[in-house]
């Protein structure tokens, strides 16, 4: 799975290809979306990318929303990528996405653009409740897929049902979970994996996320939604660095005065805007994940790690046994390629899911570990609208 010297990991790194992909996330007249102007990458200093094929995987984009998703990951400027075709449901949206990444064919349409033979995997940059559904139709027309964040939208079945998909179809499916390629949580999982923590006791994963006014959406999708249905930013701490999975969960929601969270004002019937849940671990141990939308102050994404054998938080560990010729940094990414927002994982993501079809093997964020982080949410909501009732949570494994 899984690279910061111990000296490096402490120091801003890749600004510059971070910062070349930010002007084109930014929406117009509007400051970043919150994550995006998050670029230390927290790469190698002085290493050189080096590649392992000449290959170029024909890529389809679709969706060009209120976050350019489409165009943010930096597709257009892989090398071991041709982008193929582009679709937005909103012609001036799809003619935007084309600019953006280069490409002269547009589809007004993902049912549409499933249909041309020479795309072999398309990046649903969609709306959230249409990723399950979208990926399963990519899949059905023979192409691996990846989607953006969560796998599927408050729905166990329809996760159910990409999941058997993939086994069906044997493609590659990732979801483009950035916390996973976050510095510190990266770190995380190369110490874990070299045993560096033991037995992982206790986790946390933190998303706060203050929105005073609703962000705009396709079909208002984002207004009023339970917060855990949005839970891999957090999550992705515990089963993004240990692979485990979670059994069980109590949740907690927190009542939100903003008047979209008052009964009738949500398509969700959901009141809250805070949920903390506490997780049992496939591994023994305990995990409290959140997401919090009402909360002003600090933002973003944090995660700690406990283990019988030291722990970590953020760039700090304490307790930890010799960890010296253990690289902690990220490898560089192909020149021209930025690193993106979000800790600088955009580009860490789409290499990875372009990487794994040319090496034919799974990618990192599998649909295992997908709906693992995903699910546990869904669940969590559930057990929150029940006042903390234990439930158990579905688990994935190939």
């Amino acid at each position: 799975m899984a690279d910061n010297s111990r000296r490096s990991f402490l120091q801003q790194l890749s600004m510059g290809a971070g910062l070349a992909g930010v002007s084109q996330m930014a929406l117009a007249a509007d400051k970043p979306i919150q994550g995006f102007d998050e670029t230390d990458s927290g790469a190698k200093e002085d290493a050189v990318w080096k590649p392992v094929s000449d290959r170029k995987v024909r890529v389809g984009i679709v969706g060009y929303g209120v976050c350019r998703f489409g165009a943010a990951f930096g597709f257009q400027n892989h090398p071991n990528v041709e982008i193929v075709a582009v679709s937005d449901l909103f012609p001036d949206r799809c003619a935007a996405l084309a600019k953006a990444c280069r490409c002269e064919k547009t589809y007004p349409s993902l049912e549409e653009m499933v249909k041309d033979d020479t795309i072999e995997a398309i990046f649903c940059a969609t709306d959230a409740p249409s990723h399950a559904q979208h990926a399963i139709l990519c899949m059905e027309h023979g192409k691996h897929v990846a989607t953006a964040v969560p796998a599927t939208w408050g729905s166990i079945e329809e996760g159910d049902q990409l999941f058997e998909t993939v086994k069906k179809t044997g493609l590659n499916y990732m979801m483009f979970e950035t916390s996973v390629y976050r510095p510190d949580c990266y770190a995380m999982r190369v110490l874990y994996e070299a045993g560096k923590f033991g037995r992982m006791v206790y986790t946390e994963g933190e998303y706060y996320h203050y929105i005073d006014k609703p962000i705009d959406s396709y079909k208002g999708w984002r207004i009023g939604c339970p917060p855990l249905w949005y839970p891999t930013h957090s999550t992705a701490y515990h089963v993004g660095v240990t692979g485990e999975h979670y059994t069980e969960v109590s949740c907690m929601g927190i009542p939100c005065k903003q008047d979209v969270f008052q009964p009738g004002n949500n398509a969700y019937d959901n009141p809250f805007a805070t949920e903390i849940a506490l997780f049992r671990t496939s591994g023994g141990g305990m995990s409290r994940m959140l997401m919090s939308k009402d909360t002003p102050g600090f933002h973003g994404e944090v995660g700690r790690v406990r283990g019988d054998k030291g722990s970590m938080t953020g760039t700090k560990y304490e307790g930890l046994e010799d960890i010296t010729g253990i690289e902690l940094a990220k490898s560089p990414l192909p020149p021209g390629v930025p690193a993106g927002g979000h800790g600088g994982s955009h580009g860490y993501l789409s290499h990875e899911f372009v990487h794994s079809i040319i090496e034919g093997r799974q990618p990192l964020v599998d649909i295992c570990a997908s709906l693992n982080m995903t699910v546990c949410g869904i669940v969590a909501h559930e057990s929150a609208k029940r006042d903390g009732e234990l439930l158990k949570i579905p688990h994935y494994t190939i």
